[in-house]
């Protein structure tokens, strides 16, 4: 999706309805691995709050992420599959996240580094934030 209007659009809550959506979040992702570390469902069409994020081998999927902690801030030069170039935005080295897993079970974690700018990122999209 490279629509800035639509991708400005702030994301609905998921529910279990929306388990196709995790899962073709997930099969999109696997399939740009060379190039994308995090993806967004607006970016494949669909406003729901659903994110997935490459961590190590595994890409998981986040349903309503909300970060609810954050520390250390610094600024980055991020880049995006729905935009052209890099661009400087501010993040958070350590931030903590409440989430819905697959199976809409709650979760509470802690990332930081690489993963945690990947999350920002992605709950930036969820949000209608365009970096």
């Amino acid at each position: 999706m490279r629509d800035m209007l639509f991708l400005a659009q702030t994301s609905e809550a998921a529910s279990p309805a929306d388990r196709q959506v995790i899962t073709d979040l997930l099969d999109t992702l696997h399939a740009h691995l060379d190039d994308c570390v995090g993806m967004a469902a607006n970016m494949i069409g669909v406003r729901k709050r659903i994110i997935a994020v490459r961590m190590g081998p595994v890409c998981v999927p986040m349903v309503n992420p909300e970060i609810v902690a954050s520390a250390s801030p610094y600024e980055a030069e991020e880049g995006c599959l729905s935009l052209s170039g890099v661009r400087r935005c501010k993040r958070f080295q350590e931030i903590t996240v409440r989430y819905l897993d697959e199976r809409f079970m709650p979760r509470r974690q802690t990332y930081s580094g690489w993963i945690a700018q990947i999350i920002q990122h992605e709950i930036d999209h969820c949000n209608g934030v365009i970096i």
